[in-house]
């Protein structure tokens, strides 16, 4: 493991203080940026966003999906939880919390951003991050490969619908064009492309160019993530200096989401008696978050300075911690599964 994997927590936190002072102190800059947009989306967290995901596009092997028959319990599990748990549940927890227990400390439009921005959180599970948690709790690299080749494909189709229904549930406005828009732009199309270059440098399946290439674009996944982070967090800076009750409120329900999605799944894993390096990953990736769509998407459906895009900056300040603080409980309770899958 590099050391950007092993210092992630604090390579993020610098970030996110650069981020905050930059955007207090240097807001013009900030301004222009986010200026430069086209069909409601930001070229420049367009172009970051896809520096960020391509690379890990095109480690996604879908003649993997082939294999799904073979472990199919950790598969369905990630997929219960994904689609027909964690989506409803973000959305319960922010109608409860925004609509009832914090009614009085937030104005109702605000409070539809709000919990907009979770919502979209909830129906975008982990893509880019999925191989860092896996490395971290030693899961079958093989299977998480799987499992994020099929998530990414039933994306393609079920994250629109599902956020279209859920927001409007909520009776907040959805421009279907935009949303579809971002699904293609930041799903679909880096796909395809790390399909063909896939394809195109693995002719003989042996992975040698593969490999080789995948290393030369990991600084520039790194450079993507990182120059995100401090280009959001610029964005909101002045929100989060003058309001920080608002940061306090947001992360409330989703720590109780994150860490509750986590115990579902690992308690279910557990009774599925599967092995650790199947259930550890399995669980990891329903319970985070792929924040890049759900940053990218809020922007291009609400704007840069949005509840709704708050709310899912404020999801990325949350993730990380606490997908390591989960990274470590799994690791400690190891001998609680199977220690091998068969």
């Amino acid at each position: 493991m590099g050391i950007f994997e092993r210092y992630l927590s604090l390579w993020v936190g610098l970030c996110i203080i650069l981020g905050v002072i930059s955007g207090n102190f240097l807001p013009e800059i900030f301004i222009k940026i986010a200026d430069l947009e086209f069909a409601h989306v930001n070229l420049v967290v367009a172009a970051l966003i896809w520096i960020m995901i391509y690379p890990m596009m095109v480690q996604i092997d879908f003649s993997a999906v082939k294999d799904v028959g073979k472990k199919p319990k950790g598969l369905l599990l990630t997929l219960v939880v994904n689609w027909l748990i964690k989506p409803f549940s973000m959305a319960a927890l922010g109608w409860l919390f925004f609509r009832v227990i914090f009614v009085d400390l937030v104005d109702p439009q605000t409070a539809n951003e709000y919990i907009a921005g979770m919502i979209l959180l909830g129906v975008a599970p982990c893509t880019a991050m999925v191989f860092v948690w896996s490395q971290l709790v030693k899961g079958d690299p093989n299977y998480t490969l799987v499992q994020v080749s099929v998530n990414d494909l039933i994306m393609i189709f079920a994250f629109a619908p599902i956020a279209a229904f859920l927001l409007g549930i909520s009776d907040i406005a959805v421009p279907w064009e935009t949303l579809l828009l971002s699904v293609v732009l930041y799903v679909l199309l880096p796909l395809i492309a790390g399909y063909f270059t896939r394809r195109k440098l693995d002719t003989r399946n042996d992975h040698q160019h593969l490999n080789q290439f995948i290393q030369r674009l990991k600084p520039w996944s790194m450079v993507g993530l990182l120059a995100t982070v401090v280009l959001l967090f610029g964005f909101q800076a002045q929100t989060i200096i003058t309001q920080p009750l608002a940061i306090i409120l947001i992360a409330i329900p989703l720590l109780i989401q994150t860490y509750g999605i986590f115990i579902i799944a690992y308690g279910t894993a557990k009774a599925m008696k599967l092995p650790h390096d199947i259930a550890a990953p399995a669980c990891l990736i329903g319970t985070s978050n792929f924040f890049e769509l759900a940053v990218a998407v809020a922007i291009s459906l609400f704007g840069l300075h949005s509840g709704a895009a708050l709310a899912t900056v404020v999801g990325v300040l949350v993730e990380v911690p606490v997908m390591l603080s989960l990274v470590a409980l799994a690791n400690r309770t190891r001998a609680w599964f199977p220690p091998i899958a068969p």
